[in-house]
């Protein structure tokens, strides 16, 4: 008699009484399945080979995921920190008003009731200018003595454009019914120290280059910051810039000074996107980019002539064309 066949191998249970085949409970070994934790979805709640393939593909994914608590506890590259603000000790307090920044505010006030003011914006690339600046910032300090800042720049072009545009260099003498227009682009630059807002005087700043520009409004900017400034270094100004951008503004309505038709205030300059149009088409770049905004004295300039003086400056600082001023 032959002798009987063997038995096939019993089906085994999970701990919460699941029966599984031999077959099954290796391919889950071989996968890292946990068979408590998987639901059947054969017969009476059995475990099929197909539910463990699924259960271990899940458990690859969930792997692979990055974790929620710690992606919202690791700090975002870039992140920055909130500043520590101290109080200041002036809080609750009642002083008198500095003689200077009652002068300052005299003058504002005086400027606002006797012009009519308005404001123009233009939006500039100064990419390549920045490019330039970084190629020759470290020669032009060793030969030049000065640091080289954006703020040249900016001078530079708007005295070129203020001699093709007459009306915005110029004052209006009320009692004589006549306007002067000046032949010398002397600009005044607002500077920020502990005593108030003081504005010296580039004398002359039309028939200077980049270095001369420089040293000037370095020298100026120190003497005003030691209080060392001579009131002859803080008149005679035919045109202001102001350089809110120096501490983040995007832009600001400047106020135009007495006895001057108009103002040019300066921007933060910052990377967005913006359209490029080139050879080879439309593109899409990331472009260093500022707000030039000239306010002015609508008696004499009108809105044409602050856009036309605008887009000349803005024309000049997107051409960049400062090479051999700095030895490049």
């Amino acid at each position: 008699m032959a002798p009987a066949a063997p038995a096939p191998a019993a089906a085994q249970a999970t701990d919460d009484g699941a029966y599984v085949t031999p077959l099954v409970r290796k391919l889950a070994s071989e996968n890292g399945v946990d068979l408590s934790t998987v639901k059947g979805t054969g017969v009476g709640g059995r475990i099929r080979k197909q539910d463990v393939l699924a259960a271990a593909e899940a458990a690859k994914a969930a792997a692979a995921a990055p974790a929620p608590v710690a992606a919202a506890a690791a700090p975002a590259v870039g992140a920055k920190k909130t500043p520590t603000l101290e109080a200041s000790p002036l809080r609750g307090q009642t002083v008198k008003m500095p003689r200077i920044r009652k002068v300052i505010g005299d003058n504002m006030v005086k400027a606002l009731h006797e012009q009519a003011q308005l404001s123009s914006v233009v939006e500039v690339d100064v990419t390549r200018l920045m490019r330039l600046r970084g190629q020759a910032k470290d020669s032009f300090a060793a030969r030049e003595g000065v640091k080289l800042s954006p703020m040249p720049f900016y001078v530079k072009a708007a005295a070129q454009a203020l001699k093709a545009h007459p009306a915005v260099n110029a004052r209006i003498n009320v009692d004589e019914g006549t306007i002067t227009y000046f032949d010398t682009e002397s600009i005044g630059i607002a500077v920020d120290s502990e005593k108030g807002l003081m504005t010296p005087v580039i004398k002359h700043a039309g028939d200077l280059n980049i270095a001369g520009i420089a040293k000037a409004t370095a020298e100026l900017a120190g003497k005003v910051r030691a209080n060392k400034i001579t009131p002859d270094e803080l008149s005679g100004a035919t045109f202001t810039i102001s350089n809110t951008g120096s501490r983040g503004a995007l832009f600001d309505t400047i106020i135009v000074p007495p006895n001057q038709v108009a103002i040019l205030g300066i921007g933060a300059t910052v990377k967005r996107p913006a359209v490029i149009e080139t050879e080879d088409g439309t593109v899409i770049g990331v472009r260093d980019m500022t707000y030039l905004t000239l306010s002015y004295d609508h008696r004499l300039v009108d809105g044409a002539d602050a856009a036309r003086y605008l887009t000349a400056v803005k024309a000049i600082l997107e051409a960049g064309e400062f090479e051999v001023e700095l030895g490049l």
